[in-house]
């Protein structure tokens, strides 16, 4: 019989913008001296929103849950591209603005659901060779990057006011988010970069459910035990 203890399980955290996926393990892992803790998928230091924690045994199920489908809500920055594909790269093009209605980007985002071959953006965390590719982008260095399959379930505009448009996306693992607002600024011919995101739902779990960081960072180890959702919750 598996031995379980109460720290055994996952917390969903509301991730501010700021910190990377892994300052927020470290966090956790010093603050309540747990051994053992990782995370459900990476957000970008600028994204927010739900990451699963995972702690102690718990991290044996890190797999089962990131591979679950996600949600994100965000803004499209049009008219700028950036190296990175988001808000925190080097602007390597800026073009007039067509006129763009919310019916019109609702017909171009349409385009994007179904199954469809990514590429990674050069500044991923993505392996090449052993390497990370952002540290070969810092080199100035561009590679060649496989492409990947990935579903998109839902793209959809929900407001548009030039240059910004607010979108919700739905897809499996492993979608970038941000190559899928850098593929739409080339569709459209203007370039565009994903100015925010938001991770809303990862799975089962949802973002409403979750708690903000610096609120965990302050709870007693007795507090945060209340909000671990037990191992076998999670095995099942």
């Amino acid at each position: 019989m598996l031995e379980l203890s109460p720290l055994d399980g996952a917390v969903l955290i509301d991730k501010p913008a700021g910190p990377t996926s892994h300052d927020v393990v470290d966090a956790i892992r010093r603050g309540f001296r747990i051994k053992k803790v990782g995370h459900c998928g990476t957000l970008d230091p600028n994204a927010t929103g739900l990451l699963i924690i995972v702690l102690g045994r718990g991290t044996k199920l890190s797999e089962k849950l990131m591979g679950n489908d996600k949600v994100y809500e965000g803004t499209i920055k049009f008219g700028v591209t950036t190296d990175s594909y988001d808000v925190d790269g080097e602007t390597t093009e800026t073009k007039p603005i067509p006129p763009l209605t919310l019916e019109q980007l609702n017909g171009l985002a349409a385009q994007f659901v179904g199954d469809q071959m990514q590429v990674p953006p050069m500044v991923s965390a993505i392996k090449k060779d052993g390497v990370p590719l952002y540290k070969l982008a810092r080199k100035g260095l561009e590679v060649e990057r496989e492409p990947r399959l990935v579903h998109i379930f839902n793209f959809r505009f929900t407001s548009y006011a030039e240059p910004l448009g607010e979108f919700r996306l739905a897809c499996t693992k492993g979608t970038y988010v941000r190559s899928v607002a850098h593929d739409l600024g080339q569709k459209i011919g203007c370039g565009a970069h994903l100015a925010t995101l938001r991770r809303t739902v990862s799975g089962k779990f949802d973002v409403a459910n979750a708690a903000p960081l610096d609120a965990v960072m302050k709870m007693s180890v007795a507090e945060l035990q209340k909000r671990v959702i037990p191992f076998l919750q999670l095995a099942g």
